[in-house]
């Protein structure tokens, strides 16, 4: 999208605030979300182009506030200033008729404050028609599947207040697998704002090698505790755990939190172990649906210690605390974990033998109060004896403990990060992503 058509919405959105503004009885507060994107979508399938496109698309949510009370309408935004400010202020007007028929909220956060923010991220991405020719030219003979999606998401917030942030970013993420003829596969993840065609050769030679290592039979293991290595997409897979009943400091309160034996100090993790959230990316917007703009960083865990929960406006009402900007959900939206001193080098040789796993899916909590996890390997995970992949495995389910992996039995973390970002794509593509080392463990748990 070029600058002018930005600013362009841009202004249309803080025209539809200053509408809003004009509008509104004395008694009424409202806040305003905008989100929208322009993105070329490309689906792969044995090597070939199954589906493509370009998508624009954006909706706003407008809530309105009155005697403690609220409701909310959502509807497309166009950009196009007098259609959308018709079905705004038909929204406006139902949600008058509606709200004196809804409960009172004890607990409802009126927008406040002066918070106003700008931030526009322009990247290099592929031209619509490059896609297709700089995706395949390495894989053509390859059974290569995956997803492309690139382009510009818009963030936007307004409210009766006066707060207004305005967020937007170029982006894109492949996300890919390489399978062979008996159905295994090798998965991986490129992404960025600038595509570097040099960094994605390597990881498509790279994801290659580990393809050949199929051609070995797999080995089945029984159940019992192996010295593992967690590439970061598998590191990063473990990390969304604390989204859910984690690090919240809501959760927390109501008892649901699998930090809690953290919170009390009645255990800790392994020193080498430190969480923060990390704004500075500039990956997703600092501001949430209040318009309250979090730090730049918040550390959360440091050398094994919770020092921070996330806590949003609602949870600092109810609980009585200091609210530090955390979204709707309290959920991590862009958490780095801190390296470590292992080598990339020194990988294979530091586990000497156990599993080399890459990728896990199906996580759950299988007991949250104690921290247990479980989740199953999938896609390219091996078998080392002596420093040196023997075979691929067959897929194995794990039940463990945080406060194992990540506190006693946790070797080291890798000298290296990488970036996972979020690839979801249902009703929108999100943003964010996690910052991850590897890690190497001792004595994992795989229960089948």
């Amino acid at each position: 999208m070029k600058k002018e058509e930005l600013n362009i919405l841009e202004v249309g959105f803080n025209q539809l605030i200053e509408a809003l503004l004009d509008k509104k009885e004395e008694s009424e507060d409202f806040t305003v979300k905008l989100s929208s994107e322009q993105s070329q979508f490309t689906r792969f399938n044995h090597a070939k182009v199954r589906q493509t496109g370009q998508v624009a698309d954006g909706w706003i949510e407008l809530n309105l506030m009155q005697n403690q009370r609220s409701g909310f309408r959502q509807f497309p935004w166009t950009g196009n200033w007098e259609m959308d400010w018709q079905v705004t202020y038909t929204a406006l007007r139902d949600l008058r008729e509606e709200l004196p028929q809804l409960p009172v909220d004890p607990y409802l956060v009126l927008p406040s404050g002066t918070n106003t923010s700008q931030e526009i991220h322009s990247g290099n991405l592929l031209a619509a028609e490059a896609v297709v020719p700089t995706v395949l030219e390495l894989v053509r003979e390859l059974d290569f599947a995956g997803l492309y999606a690139g382009g510009i998401v818009i963030k936007g917030y307004g409210d009766s207040s006066g707060q207004k942030h305005w967020f937007a970013t170029d982006s894109f993420t492949l996300d890919y697998s390489l399978f062979t003829t008996e159905g295994q596969a090798v998965k991986g993840i490129f992404a960025g704002s600038d595509w570097n065609n040099e960094a994605y050769i390597a990881q498509i030679n790279d994801a290659k090698k580990q393809l050949e290592l199929f051609s070995r039979s797999a080995k089945e293991l029984p159940r019992g505790q192996y010295k593992t290595y967690f590439a970061p997409a598998a590191v990063a897979e473990l990390l969304t755990m604390l989204s859910w009943g984690g690090v919240s400091e809501a959760d927390l309160q109501q008892g649901g939190s699998a930090l809690a034996s953290l919170w009390r100090k009645e255990k800790q993790l392994s020193p080498a172990f430190r969480l923060k959230e990390n704004f500075q990316r500039g990956l997703t917007p600092r501001f949430n649906e209040w318009g309250e703009m979090a730090a730049p960083e918040l550390l959360l865990v440091e050398n094994g210690v919770l020092v921070n929960t996330l806590v949003n406006s609602r949870t600092a009402k109810e609980y009585q605390k200091t609210s530090n900007g955390a979204d709707g959900q309290e959920s991590l939206r862009t958490p780095e974990v801190s390296p470590g001193n292992l080598e990339f080098g020194q990988i294979l040789p530091s586990l000497d033998t156990g599993l080399y796993v890459s990728n896990l899916h199906y996580l759950n909590w299988s007991d949250r109060p104690t921290g247990r996890i479980t989740g199953m390997t999938r896609y390219a995970c091996f078998w080392v004896e002596g420093g040196e992949i023997i075979a691929p495995i067959e897929n194995l389910r794990f039940d463990e403990s945080l406060y194992r992996f990540w506190g006693e039995n946790l070797v080291d973390l890798t000298n290296f990060q990488e970036f996972i970002p979020e690839v979801g794509t249902y009703k929108e593509r999100q943003l964010g992503g996690s910052m991850v080392p590897g890690m190497l463990v001792e004595d994992f748990t795989y229960t089948l």
